[in-house]
Order: C-alpha cells, then structure tokens, then sequence
C-alpha cells in the first residue's frame, strides 16, 4: 500500500550517506523502435538527454511483445541487495501524457516500481498522485530503493513524495525515458539531465 508523503520543507539531502558510482557512456544502453534510426527517437547534446516515441511505433525489438519505448536501461550497476538510489533531472513538455518515464526493474510484476504522467502529473503506477504540475518545468527526481527492507522512497525536488513496498523481485536495474501506458498522447517525450547512480554499503 502506498503512503503519500506530506510536502514539508527539505530537510537531509536525498543523497546523503550515498556514494555515487562511476557511470560512462556504456552505462546507458538506449532501447528504441525496432525499425527506425535510433537518431529519429534520441538526442544528446553532451548535458540533455531527450528521448521521444510515438503511439503506433514498433516495441524495441521485432520478439517482444511490449508497448513503444524509447529507454535508456542503466547498465553495470544491476542489483539484488542493498540500498541503491537513482537521480536525474527530468523535463516533461505538455502533451505528454499516458506514458512512464522511470521505473525500477525487477519484480513480481516484472517491476517494483513506476512513475508514469498523466494529464501533467507524475503517478505511481496509475493508482496515486506523486507530484501535481509537472509539465514544461524541471525537476530533481531521486529514488531510493532499500532491498533489505522492501521499500522505495520517491523525492521531488528534495522532499519525499512516496514511500511504498517493493514488489520482490531478485535483481534490479534502473530505466528513464519513455515507455507508453494507458491512454497516451500520439508524442510521448521526457528529457533528463544529470543521471546518476547512487548506493549505500
């Protein structure tokens, strides 16, 4: 059962008593349609990431079975213990909508955790609200995943949005981008700054 947070000032930084850990260009394995160019659904200028797909794109592979995406899955650092924590800065254009643009793979339900937008506002899942307003803005995302204890915690902007159970799962690995849900906008696009990984020994 999810726990909404109040939004109270910041106090402790999200990350600390974390140590990030080194990531390079390999770290960040793009997944995209299939059939096109990966330059016609990605850019990077060297700081903005800007990942973008459409509703009627082919899944990242010609086997899978699974909605258009346009991911960046976070290689090097999967986990099964431990507490890990993702950070980015995410920019969300209006009129994207029915999509998930973070997730934390692994799980009895193939995930543990997902953020999805709908109509400008950040969800978990489709069942709660996480963050109102977010669209044309950036924001500071950080999500910390303690395996131990089965949970996962969700910060906006420095204050904790969500705390929530995890959903099992043996191994775990990071994604952001853009991965269409229910009822999406023909253009789906997120655009993410500042990626890094973060743990806790």
């Amino acid at each position: 059962m999810a726990a909404a947070a109040p939004s109270s000032p910041a106090a402790a930084d999200p990350t600390d008593g974390f140590t990030a850990v080194r990531l390079g260009e390999r770290n960040f394995q793009l997944q995209w349609p299939y059939d096109v160019k990966n330059s016609s659904r990605y850019s990077f200028d060297g700081t903005v990431r800007r990942l973008w797909v459409f509703s009627d794109d082919k899944p990242h592979t010609p086997r899978s079975k699974t909605k258009p995406r346009t991911e960046i899955r976070m290689t090097g650092y999967d986990y099964s213990s431990g507490v890990w924590q993702f950070e980015g800065t995410g920019y969300v254009p209006s009129g994207t909508t029915g999509v998930s643009i973070m997730q934390v793979f692994g799980g009895g339900t193939a995930t543990t955790l997902m953020l999805h937008v709908y109509g400008g506002d950040l969800w978990y899942y489709h069942q709660q609200v996480v963050e109102t307003n977010i669209y044309d803005r950036w924001f500071r995302l950080n999500v910390i995943h303690d395996v131990a204890a089965s949970q996962l915690t969700v910060f906006i902007d420095g204050r904790e949005r969500l705390r929530v159970a995890g959903k099992g799962g043996d191994s775990h690995y990071f994604k952001f981008g853009v991965y269409m849900q229910t009822n999406p906008s023909n253009r789906m696009e997120s655009r993410w700054k500042g990626i890094s990984i973060l743990n806790k020994t």
